[in-house]
């Protein structure tokens, strides 16, 4: 999209707003603060010195690395904010935005570029001004133009996750050079808009009038934030390494942050070669993912010698919303019933005793582990907004509590009850068995389900999920594809059944419509894995987003969540309440992690940590 600086190069901004008449007259009383939070005030005030779980004394040096993940396991692409490409790890570096969360707060964000933000009561628009010094790596200052450039280029070449997203900004205005104005749209929802606006990263302007942004590309992107690209190897490895002449590194919010000269992601083909280099300090950094590795693999000398350490740390996060997706797009998952049936086959008790170690709990709720997810039955303020859409919903959402699995034998792979529940279901949605077992509908077609990944650990899981949708007569099969097919197939939808994990924010808000939402059903590159269009699924994300306090907030959260639980549109996972880490002991780190975060950017390099381990022969 055209910015003012490609409209009119030969003229200075200051010019342009002087000659430009009034765009409006507003005489709205506002309020100018440090940062916002959603409900309520801010815990930290105008003039704190950092935030609470960093160490302010923290030194700096020395390089952290980890594994470069992502759904292709590799990267081809610089550019993280279009669909082309595969981006690499670790890009957000490179930026900063106008605002950052503290991570000791649900929702509360504090200014980075911004100094002051100015806004209403009822936060139709806002007002960020710049903190005078901000630059761009290459020297040039991060001005109002710059994000006029980012916001509306975004809307118009972006990835669908950034148009989806900035679909309420309704205009963008350049007030000075260190001024800009955001006015939301009149139907708005508005309570996290500043928020969610002010969390995307501001992108350079001059940058861009010489660069085209929509092109895939391996070249080393400008932008504001700590670090810069030091080395890259498109597949294999990219270095992000500090900018001496970082602008921001002394700002209350970046205090004991980025402590680190260099951050680096290696990239390895398959779990097993990853885990085998961390062991030899190839990496310095693993998070494990796969419950048998953490059960059975963690017996190796450098972790009996002490050089690597394992710790189970406390996630107070929702725990993820992990499952097989169901594809709605595709015509034979169009009936519920079907649907239902279909998640009744996957047994996790059997799965958790016998691949697991019993390490995990069942999930049954987008939100599991919160205050949000649903229970029972409606009643109260939850049970009033859902008879807003009786009519509209299946009478179960009402008369019996939320979608639960059931609960089957961990001692055989499929229990009879649930097998015969499951032929019931699938006979009143029209399939009945025939001659040779498989389920056929009035047409003479097969039911055929095809799971799709990339994963060669995910094969253990789904196998035996396939061999019970057999014997429930579905004609069910697995396709492993390499990392680079499944990256597509997933953003154009060409799968029956993919498994995703998504962790909700704490209080959800404008991501529910890019992952649930009509409009990102077919937006080729969203997240709606399960393409839900449903028109009382997008009013009560509408409800959500328009939230004026927490409790009702929770309340809509939960009308949400028991209706997409009724909807079977996945087959729910499993869950835990923690991250497994373990990392080589070459890091000093603060005495609390913070409580909505890992909390890995704000360890540090201990020099004599590092120096008597490599004296001791186990690092290089």
């Amino acid at each position: 999209m055209a910015t003012l600086a490609r409209r009119f190069a030969s003229l200075t901004l200051a010019a342009l707003l002087a000659a430009a008449p009034p765009l409006w007259a507003d005489d709205t009383e506002s309020v100018t603060r440090h940062g916002i939070s959603a409900f309520g005030g801010l815990k930290y005030g105008p003039d704190f010195p950092h935030f609470d779980y960093v160490n302010p004394d923290a030194p700096k040096g020395g390089t952290m690395s980890f594994r470069g993940t992502g759904a292709s396991r590799t990267f081809d692409s610089l550019n993280a904010f279009i669909l082309a490409g595969e981006p690499a790890q670790g890009l957000a570096r490179l930026y900063d935005t106008l605002l950052v969360p503290a991570h000791d707060e649900p929702d509360s964000v504090y200014g980075l570029l911004a100094e002051t933000i100015t806004y209403p009561e009822d936060r139709s628009w806002v007002i960020f001004r710049l903190r005078d010094g901000a630059r761009f790596a290459d020297g040039e200052p991060v001005t109002a133009e710059d994000v006029v450039f980012t916001l509306e280029t975004l809307q118009a070449q972006g990835a669908p996750t950034y148009q989806i997203r900035l679909k309420d900004v309704a205009r963008v205005t350049a007030l000075s050079a260190r001024e800009v104005r955001i006015d939301f749209a009149d139907d708005a929802s508005t309570r996290d808009l500043i928020a969610d606006v002010g969390q995307i990263p501001v992108l350079p302007a001059h940058y861009y009038a010489t660069v085209e942004f929509a092109r895939s590309t391996m070249e080393p992107p400008l932008g504001s934030g700590p670090y810069v690209v030091d080395g890259a190897d498109a597949g294999r490895q990219i270095t992000y390494c500090r900018n001496p002449d970082y602008w921001g590194a002394d700002l209350p919010v970046n205090v004991g942050k980025d402590n680190f000269d260099c951050v680096r992601y290696e990239y390895y083909a398959d779990n097993t070669g990853a885990f085998e280099a961390f062991k030899t300090g190839g990496y310095l950094f693993h998070e494990e993912f796969t419950s048998a590795l953490w059960a059975t693999n963690y017996d190796f000398p450098a972790l009996d010698r002490g050089w690597i350490l394992r710790e189970e740390i406390a996630d107070d996060r929702p725990s993820g919303a992990q499952g097989f997706w169901l594809n709605l797009r595709r015509a034979q998952f169009a009936d519920p019933r079907v649907r239902e049936a279909i998640a009744m086959m996957f047994n996790f008790e059997w799965s958790n005793r016998t691949l697991f170690y019993g390490l995990y709990e069942r999930t049954d709720s987008f939100w599991e582990n919160s205050g949000m997810q649903a229970e029972g039955l409606p009643e109260g303020d939850e049970l009033a907004l859902l008879e807003t859409y009786r009519d509209q919903l299946p009478e179960r959402v009402f008369t019996e509590p939320a979608v639960t699995p059931p609960v089957q034998s961990p001692e055989r792979g499929l229990d009879r009850g649930t097998l015969r529940a499951g032929k019931r279901l699938m006979e009143a949605a029209g399939w009945r068995p025939g001659p040779e077992g498989l389920l056929r509908n009035a047409e003479g077609q097969t039911l055929r389900v095809e799971f799709v990944s990339a994963s060669a650990g995910f094969e253990r899981i789904v196998l035996p999920f396939i061999d019970n949708l057999k014997r429930l007569g579905v004609n069910a099969i697995y396709t492993r594809v390499d990392p680079a097919q499944m990256q597509q197939r997933q953003e154009e939808f060409d799968y029956d059944v993919v498994i995703g994990r998504f962790i909700l924010p704490l209080s959800p808000s404008i991501e529910l419509r890019t992952l649930f939402g009509s409009e990102s059903a077919a937006a080729q590159g969203s997240p709606n894995l399960a393409g839900v269009q449903d028109p009382v699924v997008d009013a009560l994300i509408e409800q959500v987003i328009a939230a004026p306090d927490r409790p009702t907030l929770e309340t809509r959260v939960e009308a949400l969540d028991r209706v997409l639980r009724a909807k079977h549109i996945w087959v729910p996972n499993w869950h835990k309440g923690s991250h497994w880490i373990a990392y080589w002991d070459v890091f000093g780190k603060p005495a609390e992690k913070p409580p909505y975060d890992r909390g890995i950017d704000y360890w540090w390099w201990d020099q004599e940590k590092y120096d008597a381990l490599k004296a001791a022969g186990a690092l290089r």
